[in-house]
């Protein structure tokens, strides 16, 4: 039998230099979208003691939930309490996204040149749904200075290319 390894779609010595920051790739995490069916979005809320709001990200029973879009948020985690598919679609998306941290003095000013929203509105653990030039990302500031970018896995190397 093949076994297959799991390995980033990011190659360390790849990764460019940045004045003022540090760009690092994250290693894999499983990710699970959760999609509440429609009408069960408050019973889903009460199910997990909470759902995030848009633009928000909220730890919940050990897993990150990040709002992801309208009527949608991604599980960064592999312990989703039992029961959830009662309520919402949950989809496996870990083979689909790769993320990168970058952190630093210099972070914020960097990806203000590049995504079209304004990042000092953006609160640490708060998530935006947006486009790195051309590319659809998911942007998390985890801190003041520190970010994760999440992009589709096909397309990481065109997004490191505009950073």
């Amino acid at each position: 039998m093949i076994r297959l390894k799991e390995t980033s779609a990011v190659a360390q010595p790849r990764l460019p230099t940045l004045t003022g920051c540090t760009l690092r790739a994250l290693p894999p995490v499983r990710i699970t979208s959760v999609a509440p069916y429609p009408g069960q979005t408050e019973a889903l809320r009460a199910r997990l003691d909470g759902f995030p709001a848009p633009g928000e990200v909220l730890t919940v029973q050990g897993i990150d939930l990040v709002w992801a879009g309208r009527d949608l948020a991604f599980a960064f985690g592999d312990d989703l309490p039992d029961g959830l598919d009662a309520f919402c679609a949950l989809t496996d998306q870990s083979d689909g996204w790769c993320g990168f941290a970058l952190q630093g003095t210099g972070a914020e000013a960097l990806l203000a040149r590049r995504l079209p929203f304004d990042l000092r509105n953006m609160p640490s653990q708060g998530s935006a749904r947006s486009v790195l030039d051309h590319l659809p990302v998911l942007v998390l500031r985890r801190a003041s200075d520190r970010f994760e970018i999440w992009v589709w896995r096909s397309m990481v190397q065109n997004a490191l290319a505009r950073l």
